[in-house]
């Protein structure tokens, strides 16, 4: 049962994405460019989650504490994130969203396929089988159609 609930929690968070691109795109053309509607959207997003983040805290009674991991993991998390809004706000005006977000999922995809099978930052290793490249590839083709038609 859990399972299926987290499985539906991942496609509203899905649907998000697609909501935000063309948002995220016409802010771009608002403000002439598209790294400025990035960093708008990650500075409006850091004072959200701020925000919650002090709700919780206050609500659980505990307060956040800091172990500092590796400072790279700062740095390449929030470059990856950066570079992915960027790419979606540049991609969804020229591809549209549909064919964006398929794009974005199919590539989401392939590379879980291969964090998976490296065990990635201690993660459960799973194989790759010919299933999990199946379905990643009739993503991609997916992706494709969408784009073509």
């Amino acid at each position: 049962m859990w399972s299926l609930l987290w499985g539906a929690f991942g496609v509203v968070a899905g649907s998000f994405l697609a909501i935000q691109a063309p948002i995220n795109a016409a802010l771009s053309k608002g403000l002439g460019m598209p790294v400025a509607a990035a960093a708008s959207s990650f500075l409006a997003g850091a004072v959200a989650l701020a925000f919650v983040s002090a709700v919780f805290s206050q609500a659980q009674g505990i307060s956040i504490g800091w172990r500092v991991p590796p400072l790279w993991m700062f740095f390449v998390g929030g470059c990856l994130g950066a570079a992915f809004v960027t790419a979606v706000i540049i991609l969804t005006p020229r591809l549209g969203a549909a064919a964006t977000m398929g794009f974005v999922v199919a590539g989401q995809l392939l590379a879980g396929i291969v964090v998976d099978r490296l065990g990635f930052l201690g993660l459960a290793v799973r194989e790759i089988s010919v299933g999990r490249m199946a379905g990643a590839m009739l993503l991609l083709a997916g992706a494709v159609l969408i784009r073509i038609y």
